[in-house]
């Protein structure tokens, strides 16, 4: 895709392009009382397979030690990776086939079967989160479970959506390949058509930008977990793998084994409704941080939580009209990044004080200096040191979320939506508007539409909702817990993005006892930060 740096672009749409961070964080207590026995189902029998789909059930996973060419080689030995099959229209199973890429760590001990995990996005890798499980999982879980990330479809390693070069995405990161500007409905549906030109030039398989819903996904899921040797499907979504995960249990209640949803995501909303639940969040968030940074040493910061939310806005707004230099004299500090890092950081608490505020004082100096904002933008993005970047969330996601969310509303409605996040957002809304306008541009829809997920008859789902969390807002897992009629709250009371993994003991044994033996907590247990 050629690009110019004379060129007007509207910025992406942040409902359409939010992506997950995970970290761990500190000790936490439980409230409640003590946890009820429940076994998830288990099949008395195979699972039926759905009729035309035999061939793709019954192959059997190639596994091999994983290379340079599945991500990168691993010293563990417990590390192997396989590709199988999926068909690229499930309506016609005789078509053309996509690739499912896989990746697996043993147990450390005897192994009870597979566990398979989504990190979310859309657009997050599964191939890469099982590189890290010692970090995020507990040494129980590791050595119980042979642990199975996946990408799924047009993500990663597996049949991927592709649309810029490396260097094509700096430019679309930094805005210098255009003037930021306030968009229109027609600016953003004018982006879309642009964006989708080129990513349907750059994407190898013809009609994958028609076949990468959430849907779909779900029952390449299936295929997984038949392939995986396993009548029934153990399961760890975080964020947007909840959403996975829901759609999963929604279509194969049968097979559900236990499963775990963590940072629940509300089928039931609209585009509208997810673009303003994120904007309050994100605001809401960046209260709280200034209020933190407020509290300790050297925060650049001053006055009171508006004036240091006001200081935020300001420095935004003045590098939007001169960028600060960094250690990299070819990039600089420009707006969109400075906000990508101030935003990406609020997913993490652990990342405010070392990291968010160090970067913010750096910029706000008397030599403004932008090489840790930088830094924390580029790692949100997945970006290394040499320019590359691991993965292709920045493609995916757009192609996902608009086959997810049918296009609503007229022109009129959008910009009245817009101006309902921007006035809850003054921060970050900008980025979260026109998603209808933009999706209506991209033209590739699948039909679906957003309803309540029920799951009717499926084992029980423990869904953990964080009170805190700015992507994912602690309402969405109090709703998508009602939604299932299967499902149990599990409620951290913190900050930060998702909670397995970072969250401490509380949740840990939790969400652990429930894995390992079936055991579901209290109804509404919660687990409150020291």
């Amino acid at each position: 895709m050629n690009t110019s740096t004379t060129r007007r672009r509207v910025r992406r749409p942040l409902a359409v392009s939010c992506a997950l961070l995970l970290a761990c964080t500190g000790l936490t207590a439980c409230q409640g009382g003590e946890p009820v026995a429940a076994t998830p189902a288990s099949a008395d029998a195979s699972p039926q397979v759905p009729v035309g789909l035999e061939t793709y059930y019954s192959q059997e996973a190639d596994w091999y030690p994983c290379s340079d060419g599945m991500d990168k080689t691993q010293e563990d030995t417990g590390y192997t990776c396989a590709t199988v099959s999926v068909p690229l229209d499930y309506d016609d199973p005789e078509g053309e086939t996509i690739d499912i890429a896989m990746k697996r760590r043993a147990a450390d001990g005897e192994s009870a079967g597979v566990l398979l995990v989504n990190p979310g996005g859309p657009g997050g890798s599964g191939v890469t989160i099982v590189e890290n499980v010692r970090e995020r999982f507990s040494r129980d879980v590791t050595d119980s479970y042979d642990v199975v990330g996946f990408d799924p479809r047009g993500v990663g390693q597996s049949t991927a959506v592709d649309c810029w070069t490396d260097a094509e995405l700096d430019e679309r990161r930094s805005g210098t390949d255009g003037q930021e500007e306030n968009a229109s409905p027609q600016q953003a549906a004018a982006a879309a058509q642009e964006d989708e030109a080129a990513c349907h030039e750059a994407t190898e398989v013809p009609g994958l930008l028609d076949h990468v819903s959430t849907e779909s996904a779900a029952r390449d899921l299936d295929v997984l977990r038949a392939v995986n040797g396993q009548d029934v499907l153990t399961y760890l979504g975080y964020s947007y793998g909840t959403y996975l995960g829901a759609t999963y249990a929604d279509l194969f209640p049968d097979n559900v084994g236990r499963m775990v949803l963590d940072g629940g995501l509300d089928p039931a909303l609209s585009l509208d409704e997810v673009a303003q639940g994120q904007a309050e969040g994100f605001e809401r968030a960046l209260r709280v941080y200034v209020e933190d940074c407020q509290s300790g040493p050297s925060c650049p910061l001053s006055g009171d939580v508006d004036s240091g939310v006001e200081q935020v806005r300001q420095l935004l707004d003045s590098i939007a009209t001169s960028a600060i230099p960094t250690s990299d004299s070819s990039r600089s500090l420009t707006r969109p990044l400075a906000r990508s890092a101030v935003l990406g950081s609020l997913y993490d608490p652990d990342t405010w004080g070392d990291v968010l505020t160090t970067g913010l004082g750096q910029a706000m100096g008397d030599n403004p200096d932008g090489s840790t904002l930088l830094a924390v933008a580029d790692a949100f993005a997945q970006r290394d040191s040499q320019g590359a970047y691991r993965g292709n969330s920045s493609e995916a996601i757009t192609a996902v979320n608009c086959q997810d969310y049918p296009v609503e509303g007229d022109e009129a409605a959008w910009e009245q939506q817009a101006q309902a996040v921007r006035q809850a957002s003054p921060t970050f809304g900008e980025e979260l508007t026109y998603a209808h306008a933009y999706c209506q541009g991209w033209d590739h829809f699948s039909g679906n539409e957003n309803s309540e997920v029920t799951a009717s008859g499926a084992a029980p789902i423990l869904v953990v909702g964080t009170t805190g969390d700015p992507a994912t807002p602690y309402e969405w897992s109090v709703s998508l817990a009602d939604q299932l009629e299967s499902g149990r709250l599990l409620t951290w009371e913190g900050e930060g993005h998702t909670a397995y993994g970072r969250a401490g003991e509380c949740v840990g044994d939790v969400v652990d006892a429930y894995l390992l033996r079936g055991d579901l907590p209290q109804d509404d247990l919660t687990c409150s930060g020291d």
